[in-house]
């Protein structure tokens, strides 16, 4: 296992890439998200400390992700190999947690319920990441982010 001390803005992995590693965030905030044909960029999950980033293609498999440092961040690397994952089960378990309910609030939650889990989710990145890149998280506009949190402040 190696450290990597990353800049604000380094991409480590890019659609493509085969042989994708396992990112485990010391210090610091990633990003994992995709940018489809239009050019407009989907994120898939933040990774910010004691979490867990990485593409969960298989390695011989080209990866579908990009993943970049959203802060300058400190990340142990690891091989993407289960047996050696196995004293990191508690990172991995909230990941997969993460993400399963991530999918059935994108299919089924209203904006204010997917707001609501974020906020739930990543208490400690609000203030660190662009509204664009929540809105872009939560399947939704930065304009109908903007109404959503004004919509809470008002039945507040």
């Amino acid at each position: 296992m190696r450290r990597l001390n990353l800049k604000k803005g380094e991409i480590i992995q890019r659609p493509g890439d085969l042989n994708s590693k396992v990112y485990h965030v010391v210090r610091g905030l990633l990003r994992s998200y995709t940018i489809d044909a239009k050019g407009k960029e989907h994120i898939f999950m933040f990774g910010p400390e004691g979490w867990v980033v990485a593409d969960n293609s298989p390695v011989e498999v080209p990866v579908d992700l990009f993943i970049d440092a959203l802060e300058d961040t400190i990340v142990r690397v690891v091989e993407k190999d289960l047996a050696k994952e196995t004293p990191n089960v508690a990172p991995l378990m909230r990941r997969i947690s993460v993400l399963q309910k991530r999918v059935i609030l994108l299919m089924s939650a209203s904006a204010i319920e997917r707001y609501e889990h974020f906020e739930q989710t990543y208490p400690d990145i609000l203030q660190r990441v662009p509204q664009k890149m929540i809105a872009s998280y939560l399947g939704m506009t930065p304009e109908a982010l903007s109404k959503v949190k004004r919509n809470r402040l008002r039945k507040k």
